[in-house]
């Protein structure tokens, strides 16, 4: 998936530079190359030098083409949703207002198990990955269904629709209808092996789909076959691991009866070898004090997903000042269909409402969120927790072109108007709390175009 040609953009970028830093760069010129990489940036550059810094780069300024972005528009990364699910994209906004291990039984798990059919894996799936692109969502981390083969599938829609992905065949062997489980340890850890295997294979070297074991959370996993996904960490080093974490008070009451050899959620995982810097905690509402300092040690990530956190049976808050404040990896997710809204805008701004309650539960101990926190946790901390860091989520030389065209004057959209005295942070601070999708009218994955003029 690469380019023909070199691009080129001259205008304003926005990127976070680490969680409380929000730069941004007025008159610069970004040069990709062919292959997706940004090549170079160039600060406050006047459009007559352009063509000099373009020869000097290796590239014909006739040939090259160039975007110059108007007043009213702004390049950012593209956002980075660290919890969704894939299955449950048709199932969006039900439930409202029952308990998680309810919601599953009653909902989640009926939708989930039509996946065994590949003709609606693939329509659904290709609804989704085309529905995360169209809110700029460049990378997501999908929990696939229980299915092996419609987790194939998954994997081949995002590699051929374009988006960057994190994705797993979720494990489960108990505390679900007989007809949605795995019918045997040996079935789930061997269709686990071939769905890492066939994933590789899919994704060649294009670095784009990553394979991801994903033990739907202990209740669904007996310890057999958590000690023998531990066992696949250990022969695939670097792999990524996604679990549900101290999700809700239901969820940590029912693993604690059923291991009550461990003190908590960080012990029981990390015992079976789940627990490693490439470790992806969904949710993480319920943390007893002794898990933080484990947690930091192991370097896992933390994703916060607002929105279903407040919309069941219960307002559940999770302490992310708190991870923030020890150096725990924390970024945002959709968790899509537990939150019934897949823009990360929204998710955006359910974490500064949900921290502005942190604050006062906490009698003003936990500071809300800024703008450029949640920015943050947005980008460049979804990075960090993806383990991506070190390819997306800012814009540096070296890294891969990931990014969205933001157009604030869009006639049809509901973005709170434009005023003169507004400067370029009050304009971003606008769109993050007032605009959609609407606004943003380009995305790009490794330089290649996936929402806009280019992406039929």
């Amino acid at each position: 998936m690469t380019t023909k040609t070199a691009q080129v953009f001259h205008g304003t970028l926005i990127h976070s530079k680490d969680p409380q830093t929000l730069e941004i760069l007025p008159n610069t010129l970004l040069i990709i190359s062919a292959t997706g990489q940004i090549q170079s940036l160039h600060p406050s550059t006047n459009p007559t030098d352009i063509p000099t810094l373009l020869t000097q780069a290796n590239h014909n300024p006739d040939t090259t083409p160039i975007t110059t972005l108007s007043a009213t528009e702004f390049l950012i990364p593209g956002f980075i949703d660290t919890h969704t699910h894939a299955p449950q994209w048709s199932q969006r906004g039900l439930g409202r207002g029952i308990d998680l291990l309810t919601w599953l039984e009653q909902i989640t798990f009926a939708h989930e198990a039509k996946l065994s059919d590949p003709i609606y894996a693939k329509q659904l799936y290709r609804a989704a990955v085309q529905g995360s692109l169209k809110q700029g969502i460049t990378t997501a981390c999908y929990y696939g269904s229980r299915h092996k083969d419609a987790s194939i599938i998954l994997a081949e829609t995002c590699l051929a629709i374009g988006q960057r992905a994190l994705i797993g065949k979720c494990n489960m062997n108990r505390h679900a209808p007989d007809w949605y489980v795995d019918s045997s340890v040996d079935e789930s850890v061997s269709d686990t092996v071939e769905f890492i295997a066939k994933v590789k294979e899919l994704d060649g070297d294009t670095g784009l789909v990553t394979p991801v074991i994903t033990p739907r959370f202990a209740i669904t996993c007996d310890e057999t076959l958590l000690s023998q996904l531990g066992t696949i960490v250990k022969q695939n080093p670097g792999i990524p691991v996604q679990t549900h974490f101290n999700e809700s008070h239901g969820e940590v009451n029912f693993t604690r009866d059923l291991f009550p050899q461990f003190k908590n959620e960080t012990e029981l995982y990390d015992n079976y070898g789940l627990l490693t810097n490439r470790t992806i905690l969904a949710h993480a509402i319920y943390p007893q004090p002794e898990e933080f300092p484990r947690l930091k040690e192991l370097d896992c990530g933390v994703a916060h997903c607002p929105i279903p956190n407040t919309t069941m049976d219960e307002f559940m808050i999770a302490p992310v000042r708190e991870y923030l404040s020890r150096g725990i990896k924390v970024g945002l997710g959709t968790d899509c269909g537990g939150g019934y809204s897949s823009s990360m805008l929204d998710v955006m701004r359910a974490a500064f409402m949900v921290s502005v309650a942190k604050q006062t539960e906490t009698e003003g101990k936990d500071a809300p969120l800024s703008v450029a926190e949640s920015f943050y946790l947005a980008t460049l901390g979804g990075a960090r927790v993806a383990g991506l860091e070190d390819r997306v989520g800012r814009f540096a030389p070296g890294l891969e072109f990931d990014a969205c065209l933001v157009r604030t004057g869009v006639a049809e959209g509901i973005m709170a108007p434009v005023e003169e005295e507004d400067g370029v942070e009050g304009v971003f601070e606008k769109f993050l709390m007032t605009g959609d999708d609407r606004n943003i009218v380009r995305v790009w994955v490794r330089g290649r175009e996936v929402k806009g003029s280019s992406s039929a």
